[in-house]
């Protein structure tokens, strides 16, 4: 998970380019996509300034979601999987592409006693 502060607006209010992370993340990471990203703006009745974009692509180890507030120059990512990947070069495209100024990485292991495969149950 990544928390990410500083970026543009222009970016983060930006679906196409959302869509695009979106559709390349998985391939740098090695996973697998199963549909087509899904993205779409927002707007908060509650909290005008709260707006923004979001996208999820199911891939098939889990999926991948993003979560934008233009106003705020703040966005969060969720990379959940079931499958190791290289956490480090996740983060380094995420970061090089929304122009990240500053983030917060929090990883967390999740299902560590289910079977990998039915052999080992």
């Amino acid at each position: 998970m990544l928390d990410c502060y500083g970026s543009p607006k222009s970016i983060l209010a930006d679906v196409s380019f959302l869509y695009e992370v979106l559709n390349e993340l998985p391939d740098i990471i090695g996973m697998h996509k199963i549909m087509p990203p899904y993205v779409f703006r927002y707007d908060s009745k509650e909290i005008p300034e709260d707006w923004g974009v979001s996208g999820v692509v199911l891939i098939a180890e889990s999926h991948i979601a993003i979560h934008t507030y233009p106003e705020k120059e703040y966005f969060t990512v969720d990379i959940f999987s079931c499958k190791e990947f290289d956490l480090e070069k996740a983060k380094e495209y995420i970061i090089d592409k929304f122009k990240v100024k500053r983030y917060e990485f929090h990883h967390i292991d999740r299902g560590l006693e289910f079977p990998r495969s039915m052999a080992e149950v």
